[in-house]
């Protein structure tokens, strides 16, 4: 690895005492962003360290929050890919509820994405049920396995989640004292069912539930629709996982959900109806953004939709992105060939380190007051902590939130381990689905891979492990003498923060090394 060559400090008089003020110029250790990033190198996020700034706030004193494009404020940096292994609408809600947001994945048709967009907006409460039980009227339970799940069995119009209707409820005490189970769900059911509105906070449910000493309570739209069930269990769950910042919701209170498109001509009746079932931003998906059918689509969008925030990208390098902000977008992506699923780089030779692509990006858009996301490369707080420092407003997770609870998919067990699906949409798993013309090969005679399919280890909720991550960033904000994003732009800007670049066996040595066994734990 290249090694920028250090200038020898300068002598100070032994009766000179800097002030912390004028120390980076009176020691010229390290290097600036502005001559380090441009040695013709392209650095990873491991490529480059920090070197530690001046502490004189507490830990619990940064402030993490930022925006996510030009009219969307978030109070925690943290973007769900739109990725169908990672983001529907429990991941959504999820990272609404934190203070992030997610983007709903368009590898999928335009009603069915819809669906999953008015389902996040229909909640208030931190989390999506995925095990409810459902029968119709005139179904017969006879097998006590549908109890499985739920201490009770819902019994709507059709007998399915989509338009669920609510009409009554089957207790399993009740269907145990049954002589007949050949019967009807109708004949037995209970019609009366006590509701709250989904419009209820998670405060509200959870007071009602104490109050009224119940185990579980559905929550109801305005037309009767069943829309979630929070037993006594989930509020003790809940309750149990660390705080972190204001939600991201909207006037109403609802929760701030965005939605991926592509750049077909398909994609205009795709954004009406996103728009139509309440999208907040959208997210042009493209692996290279700068495209004439991205930019027109950009256009498109903002013409037919004013007032909404469209995320252009993905870009790597200045002139992309600056094609792209005059084409009005209100926000860029960031990355390319960076992701642990992404083949990008290797199968097409083109892409940059994700460092040096953040740094550049950020470099030019800070100009025009476009937020940028760093997307790709995030596999530790201290990614994000770089991320973040070199100019990203947020940072987008695929592989970070992949096998989380939240995460779409089924849990698999392979080897001893727990875990789940996730896979690249640049793999010919998730071609076949449409996401081909995120690589602008939908109309190609054959298909290229540009991404695998894997899986990952069970990570449980992101209620839990998001919170604990964004403590460790503020760690890391702390030591760099930063107490906001905004502040530590400026350390990076002015040359305040030095940086280095690592040799392989620094990299090494900044991990756990030198041990026969050891477990980690990150919290």
């Amino acid at each position: 690895m290249h090694r920028p060559q250090l200038s020898s400090p300068k002598t100070l008089p032994a009766t000179q005492a800097p002030s912390m003020a004028n120390l980076t110029d009176d020691f010229e250790d390290g290097f600036p962003a502005t001559k380090l990033f441009n040695q013709g190198y392209s650095y990873t996020y491991d490529d480059v360290i920090f070197l530690p700034h001046y502490i004189d706030f507490p830990t619990d004193a940064v402030n993490l929050s930022t925006k996510l494009s030009t009219n969307i404020n978030l109070s925690v940096p943290c973007v769900a890919s739109p990725m169908d292994t990672v983001t529907e609408s429990s991941m959504a809600v999820a990272m609404a509820s934190l203070g992030g947001i997610g983007i709903i994945h368009s590898n999928n048709t335009a009603v069915e994405q819809a669906a999953l967009i008015r389902s996040a907006k229909s909640h208030r409460i931190p989390y999506v049920s995925t095990d409810i039980p459902f029968v119709n009227p005139n179904d017969c339970i006879l097998d006590s396995s549908v109890f499985d799940s739920f201490p009770c069995v819902f019994v709507t119009e059709n007998g399915c989640q989509k338009d669920r209707k609510l009409l009554g409820v089957v207790d399993k005490l009740v269907w145990d004292s049954l002589s007949d189970k050949e019967a009807r769900v109708s004949s037995y059911m209970k019609k009366n069912v006590v509701t709250l509105p989904n419009t209820s906070s998670f405060n509200d449910v959870a007071g009602y539930l104490a109050a009224n000493d119940l185990d579980l309570v559905p929550l109801v739209s305005e037309n009767g629709e069943l829309v979630d069930v929070v037993s006594g269990k989930d509020v003790e769950r809940i309750n149990g996982f660390p705080k972190l910042g204001l939600p991201t919701v909207g006037k109403g209170g609802e929760f701030l959900v965005g939605a991926s498109i592509g750049t077909r001509e398909s994609d205009k009746e795709r954004l009406k109806q996103l728009v139509d079932a309440g999208a907040d931003v959208i997210v042009i998906d493209s692996s290279q953004g700068n495209s004439i059918y991205q930019i027109e689509m950009i256009k498109y969008a903002k013409k037919m939709f004013p007032s909404l925030d469209v995320i252009g990208g993905n870009v790597v390098t200045m002139y992309q992105a600056q094609n792209l902000i005059q084409a009005g977008v209100d926000g860029l992506r960031v990355g390319m060939g960076s992701g642990s699923i992404c083949t990008t780089q290797e199968v097409c030779a083109v892409g940059r380190g994700q460092a040096t692509a953040v740094y550049k990006v950020a470099s030019i858009a800070s100009q025009s007051g476009i937020p940028i996301i760093a997307d790709g490369g995030i596999s530790n707080s201290g990614h994000i902590v770089k991320a973040l420092t070199l100019g990203a407003s947020t940072v987008m997770m695929g592989s970070f939130l992949a096998g989380s609870t939240e995460a779409p998919g089924v849990y698999e067990f392979q080897g001893g381990r727990k875990v789940k699906k996730y896979r690249g949409m640049g793999s010919l798993e998730a071609m076949t689905k449409g996401s081909d013309a995120r690589y602008l090969g939908d109309t190609a005679k054959m298909k290229i891979a540009q991404g695998v399919v894997g899986a990952v280890a069970d990570k449980g909720s992101v209620l839990k492990f998001i919170p604990y991550t964004m403590q460790a960033v503020k760690q890391g904000f702390q030591d760099l003498g930063a107490d906001s994003l905004q502040a530590a732009h400026e350390l990076l800007r002015s040359g305040t923060l030095r940086l280095e670049a690592r040799t392989g066996a620094a990299q090494i040595e900044g991990g756990v090394h030198g041990l026969v066994s050891y477990e980690k734990k990150a919290f």
